[in-house]
């Protein structure tokens, strides 16, 4: 070997211990004669020269440099190390694993709502998938300036446009604004897009973008599950009476519940109107058939008796009046026909 037979020679390698970092560029003073290359299972290696690149090695092991690595640079293929001399050269190291990284609306995003004049805020929260795909826009953009670049470092670029693109795809594939979670799928595959065009710009592409979780202020989120409750027993009616209830029964009587319900009140409201127009359409395309004969109730159709205040059905205050014997509707005495359905009265 001789007697300066290691003093020259040192090891490009990246001895990775973080995985949420995506390069590491290696660079000394340049490399010696009788280097080695060890590049490690999920890494890229990358010569620099210049600021350009020189080759891209993929094959995981321990190379020597001088052998079996200057043959197959651009422009160093005839580069001979000499005593004392060595490459002025540098190395990226890629992390080419597939990062998963976890993210979340800083604040509540406002959507647009009818009946909410300030909009339904909502937050989301889910994971993105990306990887590295392009070295030459990633040198260009990022490597040639930095010496490391993280998940972290991504992330943040990405958080800086999650609310403009949330806002974005909810507003196309939401079906619900207060069922989103129905659309998570549909929303985060449109999401996924415009992510993926923005990183391009930066060497790396995005995977896929998962939403696991969409939620809403306390007081809405109490309101839906009250919305769902009283849709499951049918009685849309009274949902409106039952929350004015509530409201009246907070400290401060009527006045502490127009403070207290304020805007979960509205959107109570709305979801009800919502809920009410769902269960009316299978009323709209096959209208209840009346029972021939008698005075009905105006709102369930159930047959009801002369003097009767209240429906014996559904419990609907009746007025004293008369009702079309075919749909229903009230008509006034001395009418020869209906004005709802053109019925001829007896």
């Amino acid at each position: 070997m001789g007697l300066f037979g290691n003093e020259f020679r040192n090891v490009v390698e990246w001895q990775e211990s973080d995985d949420t970092v995506i390069f590491h560029k290696w660079h000394n003073d340049e490399i010696k004669k009788g280097s080695r290359l060890i590049i490690r299972p999920g890494q890229d290696a990358i010569f620099l020269y210049n600021g350009k690149i020189e080759g891209i090695f993929q094959d995981e092991g321990s190379f020597d440099i001088e052998s079996q690595i200057i043959p197959f640079l651009s422009t160093l293929k005839g580069f001979s190390f000499g005593f004392n001399s060595g490459i002025r050269a540098e190395v990226l190291f890629v992390n080419t694993k597939e990062f998963t990284v976890k993210w979340g609306t800083k604040n509540a995003v406002m959507l647009p709502c009818a009946g909410l004049p300030g909009g339904l805020p909502v937050r989301a929260f889910g994971t993105f998938q990306m990887k590295v795909s392009d070295y030459v826009r990633l040198i260009d953009t990022i490597a040639g300036v930095k010496d490391t670049y993280s998940v972290d470092d991504v992330k943040t670029r990405v958080l800086s446009i999650l609310d403009q693109l949330l806002m974005k795809w909810i507003g196309r594939e939401g079906k619900d604004m207060f069922h989103l979670q129905a659309s998570a799928y549909d929303i985060g595959k449109g999401m996924q897009e415009d992510l993926d065009m923005e990183l391009l710009k930066m060497g790396m592409t995005v995977t896929g973008v998962q939403i696991s979780s969409f939620s809403y202020p306390q007081e809405i989120q109490e309101k839906i599950n009250a919305a769902a409750g009283y849709q499951m027993v049918g009685d849309m009616n009274r949902y409106q009476q039952g929350k004015l209830a509530d409201g009246l029964d907070q400290p401060g009587g009527a006045a502490g519940s127009t403070a207290g319900m304020g805007f979960g009140m509205a959107a109570g409201m709305q979801m009800a109107q919502q809920m009410m127009q769902s269960m009316q359409q299978p009323t709209q395309q096959q209208p209840v058939q009346q029972p021939a004969g008698g005075k009905h109730c105006p709102s369930c159709g159930a047959a009801v008796q002369a003097g009767d205040k209240f429906c014996s059905g559904c419990g609907q205050k009746l007025e004293v009046a008369a009702f079309c014997p075919s749909c229903g509707a009230k008509v006034n005495a001395g009418d020869r026909f209906c004005s709802g359905c053109g019925q001829k009265l007896s």
